[in-house]
């Protein structure tokens, strides 16, 4: 039973041997191109595709004056992403500064309202805010003790004048004098009006309580003050605001405070109708330090209201109107900064680009003034930018790899190498197998027209097109047709 399966093992061994050795024949056949072969492939349709033998692209030459980060993009590769490119031109740029700005009140005409003395609110007479009020209108009524025992030291002293008049005392009749003068005196710095000490010196009785009247006349806009209540004078009662002039406060970044002057002339626009006209205006003030939470510059204009048709916090637009000036500007969207380099992709001729490094000055509407770096006339990229910017960054890391890293030329084909020995499959020897004596072959007869195909092993069918002549002589395995 060993020695009827030992032929079988033997052929199947010299089969995998023959298959192996033709497979590594094709492969070898198929890596070695001849110059003919090659020439046709260089110059057939596939040509454009670096690195690879015989497929180098016909591209232009670099146009003069392209630095070695110049990259070329096919015209059709150019469509594909979007490609579009402006011009470095001299326009007149307009010097207007546009920014965004609210309403605000006029801070030299508020007034907080504060008692002089400790007392009770007895009686509000302004008790809402948002009530229109009238110089010396009435506010609020104070009792205080401390004002009330002023105001019998007034009586008191008016009395003691009287007497020492028709008596003919001069020194006596003058301390009586200097005695009211001084009562008096103390009841005004309480806010003792005027009208009030004439009608105690008519009465010549105190009364119970001080009223406390406006200084503006206005609009209130804060009250904490309520009837009962015991006020002192560190509390605000009331907060008058007078509304006839209000305040455009705007803001402007920082590079465009060189901009914004006092005396210059400012529109100021409303978005939502609540005027139906542009007011014109004068900056009147532009504050000397930069607001460190948003980084700008506030300025502001001052609006006649005397009809109280505006409203303050009011959102407005202020344009500020600045001189027209002649400049050498590049588009916004041509710029890419990174950071800590600003360039911009110049676009040659012939389909290259070639990144610049330029130097710019604060933007000036859609566009930024050129320092330097650019001429007038150039073409720059402001469309895709960041996709040709990619290609460059790539054709400079191959040019880089390729200078850094011995024996690797992205550009030129490799020269065909001599065909080698193809070394021998794991677990065979590089010798071919040598059968035993009583299996030995007879000589190979002469090659006939037709070859058997190669037998089927186990679980795979046959190959068509792949046979290999059988020695003659050699007992066949059982289960092999012919």
């Amino acid at each position: 039973m060993a020695e009827s399966l030992r032929p079988r093992s033997w052929l199947l061994l010299v089969a995998a041997v023959a298959l192996a050795l033709a497979v590594g024949v094709v492969i070898g056949a198929r890596g070695r191109a001849s110059p003919g072969i090659a020439s046709a492939q260089a110059s057939g349709p596939t040509a454009g595709m670096p690195g690879m033998p015989g497929m180098e692209p016909a591209m232009p030459s670099p146009p003069a004056g392209a630095s070695s980060s110049a990259v070329y993009i096919p015209p059709a590769r150019q469509q594909l992403i979007g490609v579009r490119t402006g011009v470095v031109e001299r326009q007149r740029v307009s010097g207007n500064v546009r920014t965004v700005g609210v309403l605000a009140y006029d801070q030299t005409r508020v007034a907080e309202i504060h008692t002089k003395v400790s007392g009770w609110v007895e009686r509000l007479y302004v008790d809402y805010v948002g009530k229109p009020v009238h110089r010396g209108q009435p506010l609020f009524s104070v009792y205080s003790p401390d004002l009330a025992t002023a105001q019998a030291d007034y009586v008191i002293a008016l009395r003691a004048r009287k007497q020492l008049a028709g008596a003919g005392l001069g020194d006596a009749s003058s301390a009586s004098d200097a005695l009211l003068a001084a009562a008096r005196e103390r009841l005004r710095r309480w806010d003792v009006s005027d009208a009030e000490v004439a009608a105690l010196d008519r009465s010549e009785q105190p009364t119970r309580t001080v009223m406390l009247s406006s200084p503006i006349d206005g609009v209130l806009l804060e009250k904490t003050t309520y009837l009962r209540q015991y006020v002192t004078p560190e509390m605000s009662a009331f907060k008058i605001a007078d509304l006839s002039t209000l305040w455009a406060v705007g803001e402007a970044f920082e590079y465009e405070a060189s901009a914004v002057r006092v005396g210059q002339t400012v529109d100021v626009v409303f978005p939502y109708g609540q005027s139906p006209r542009t007011l014109p205006a004068r900056i009147d003030f532009v504050s000397p330090d930069i607001d460190p939470a948003t980084r700008r510059v506030r300025f502001r204009a001052s609006l006649d209201n005397r009809t109280l048709h505006l409203k303050p916090d009011t959102y407005v637009q202020l344009v500020v109107h600045g001189e027209d000036v002649d400049r050498l500007v590049v588009p916004k969207e041509a710029i890419i900064d990174t950071g800590t380099r600003r360039y911009a992709l110049v676009a040659l001729s012939d389909g290259y680009f070639d990144p610049r490094t330029v130097e710019i000055g604060p933007p000036l509407g859609d566009a930024y003034p050129v320092v330097s770096g650019l001429l007038e006339g150039d073409r720059v990229v402001t469309s895709a930018q960041f996709l040709v910017d990619s290609e460059t960054n790539l054709s400079s890391a191959m040019q880089n790899m390729a200078m850094t890293m011995p024996g690797m030329d992205m550009g030129t084909a490799p020269q065909a190498s001599s065909a080698k020995a193809m070394p021998p499959m794991p677990g065979t020897s590089a010798a071919p197998p040598t059968l035993p004596a009583h299996h030995a072959p007879p000589p190979a007869p002469a090659p006939t027209p037709a070859t058997p195909p190669m037998p089927a092993m186990s679980n795979m069918p046959g190959m068509p097109g792949m046979s290999m002549p059988m020695p003659s002589g050699m007992p066949m395995p059982p289960g092999h047709l012919m």
